[in-house]
């Protein structure tokens, strides 16, 4: 009895000086941080569209299409990887539209308030692209397209002011 008294003393002894310690530690988190948590089919597709978008931007001007890939992909996918580019290609698009560039007309954007259609202007295109490169600017200060875009914004008169939840 004595030769198994001294080890489970010793064991019960250690457990109290070492408790401190493990409570220190705090909690466990349960998994990773549920805003990286990226959906692989939907990250594809997402990737498909931005391709899509880059070589419309790129290679054919064709603004209106570019922003509805753009829009698709920041509506449906706001963790998506590579979001900075596609914030870019929405905010540059819609510059361009305000200025009629391209060789789509900014009049084949349609926009629904509620049951009508309706195009927008060139002052609301200004204000779209605005609040895009704003996003961009303020969302991921380390994006590469952060320079082009305090460019493009400087050219507006600055970057918008938000009144969202994020700056308040």
């Amino acid at each position: 009895m004595r030769r198994i008294l001294l080890p489970v003393a010793f064991l019960v002894f250690s457990m109290l000086l070492c408790a401190p310690a493990v409570f220190a530690q705090g909690k466990a988190r349960t998994g990773p941080d549920p805003s990286t948590i990226r959906d692989p089919d939907l990250e594809k597709d997402s990737l498909h569209n931005l391709e899509v978008a880059r070589n419309y931007f790129k290679l054919k001007k064709a603004y209106v299409a570019v922003l509805k890939r753009c829009e698709e992909i920041i509506a449906g996918n706001p963790n998506f990887a590579r979001i900075e580019e596609a914030l870019f290609m929405a905010g540059k698009s819609s510059l361009f539209l305000a200025q009629n560039k391209g060789k789509q007309s900014p009049s084949l954007y349609v926009n629904f308030d509620g049951t009508a259609k309706r195009t927008l202007s060139a002052e609301e295109f200004r204000e779209l692209g605005r609040e895009y490169l704003t996003r961009l600017i303020t969302d991921y200060p380390n994006s590469s397209f952060r320079k082009q875009a305090e460019a493009d914004l400087a050219e507006l008169g600055g970057a918008k002011v938000r009144t969202d939840s994020k700056n308040q």
